[in-house]
C-alpha cells in the first residue's frame, strides 16, 4: 500500500529533521515554509514545494504544522487561505507546535465542522531527539482515529502517548515545560557552584548525572554549558513563549507556579541581554555574569 501524502509546514531546528525522517521512511512530503531558502536542502532530498498553506492543504492527506508561536498557528489554520478552509474532508491535521491549549480546542471545533480530524501533538526532545527520531510526542484529540496517525508519529518519536481530548497534548507539554524551567535553574546553579568551588565540572557531572540529581537537561545540556556551546537546540525566545502560555493557563486555573515565574524572569533578562536566539542552555551565561559581580 502506498503511504499517505504528508503536508509539512515549518522547517526550523526540529522540523527539518522531522521531515527528513518522514522521507527516509518512505512518506511523500509536500512542504511550505515562509522562507523557502530554509527548505532548499529538504527540497533537494525529494520534498515537494507548495506556495502557500492553501495549496499544500489541497494535496495532503495528513498535514503537520511545526511553527513558532500561537499567532503563526492561527495564520496557517484560519482564514480563506488557511488549512481548515482548504483541506479535503477526512484529512488529518496535526499541530506539533507548542501552543495554547485553548487554541488547540478552537482548532478542533472548527475542523470537526468541516469533517477533518484535528490533533494537538507537541513534542519534547530538542534537536537531538528530532534528528534521531526519538521525540516524546504528547497528543490530544479523538481516540477513535488516533491509530491512523501512529505510523507517522512513530517515525518521529518513540514515546507517543494520547493524553486525552483536544488540548490535552498542549496541557501535557505545559507540564513538561514547567518541569524543565525549574530544573534548568538547578542545573545551571550546580555547574556554576562546581566551578566556584574549584572543581572540574565535567568530572562533577560524571557523579551527579547518575544520582538523584540526574535529568535530561543535566546530561544533555550540562556539557554544552561547560563547553560554552550555546547553539540552539531549542531557542530561548521559544522557551519564553512556552512559559508565558503555561503561566496564563496556570493563572486561569488559579494555580500558583512560583518556580516557573522565577525561571521566566531570568530568561527574560537573558533575552534582554541579547540571548533570545541562543539555546536554552545559555541561561548559564546569565548565572556566570551574576556570579562574577
Amino acid at each position: 500500500m502506498s503511504k499517505p501524502v504528508i503536508g509539512f509546514i515549518g522547517t526550523g531546528v526540529m522540523g527539518k529533521s522531522m521531515v527528513r525522517n518522514l522521507m527516509k521512511a518512505g512518506f511523500p512530503v509536500q512542504m511550505f515554509t515562509r522562507t523557502k531558502e530554509k527548505a532548499e536542502e529538504l527540497l533537494s532530498e525529494g520534498a515537494q514545494w507548495q506556495e502557500n498553506p492553501a495549496a499544500l492543504a489541497k494535496e495532503a492527506e495528513i498535514i503537520i504544522t511545526m511553527v513558532g508561536y500561537p499567532s503563526d498557528v492561527k495564520e496557517v489554520y484560519f482564514g480563506e487561505d488557511g488549512i481548515i478552509h482548504n483541506a479535503k474532508e477526512g484529512t488529518y491535521v496535526v499541530d506539533m507546535t507548542t501552543s495554547s491549549p485553548q487554541l488547540a480546542e478552537e482548532i478542533y471545533e472548527k475542523t470537526r465542522d468541516r469533517g477533518l480530524h484535528a490533533y494537538d501533538a507537541p513534542v519534547s526532545g530538542g534537536d537531538t531527539g528530532a534528528k534521531q527520531g526519538k521525540l516524546t510526542i504528547m497528543a490530544g484529540g479523538e481516540a477513535d482515529h488516533f491509530e491512523e496517525l501512529l505510523p507517522v508519529f512513530q517515525v518521529m518519536g518513540e514515546n507517543v502517548v494520547l493524553q486525552g481530548p483536544a488540548g490535552a497534548g498542549q496541557h501535557t507539554k505545559m507540564c513538561n515545560q514547567i518541569g524543565i524551567a525549574s530544573n534548568m535553574m538547578g542545573v545551571v546553579e550546580a555547574i556554576t557552584y562546581a566551578e566556584k568551588a574549584g572543581l572540574d565540572p565535567k568530572t562533577v557531572l560524571k557523579s551527579i548525572e547518575f544520582g538523584a540529581a540526574g535529568s535530561w537537561s543535566l546530561s544533555n545540556l550540562g556539557p554544552r554549558m561547560i563547553n560554552d556551546d550555546f547553539d540552539p537546540g531549542f531557542y530561548v525566545k521559544h522557551f519564553i513563549k512556552d512559559m508565558e502560555i503555561a503561566i496564563q493557563s496556570a493563572d486561569q486555573m488559579e494555580l500558583p507556579v512560583p518556580g516557573l515565574k522565577l525561571a521566566k524572569s531570568l530568561y527574560d533578562e537573558l533575552s534582554k541581554a541579547g540571548g533570545s536566539n541562543d539555546g536554552t542552555q545559555a541561561l548559564y551565561k546569565y548565572y556566570k555574569m551574576m556570579a562574577a559581580q
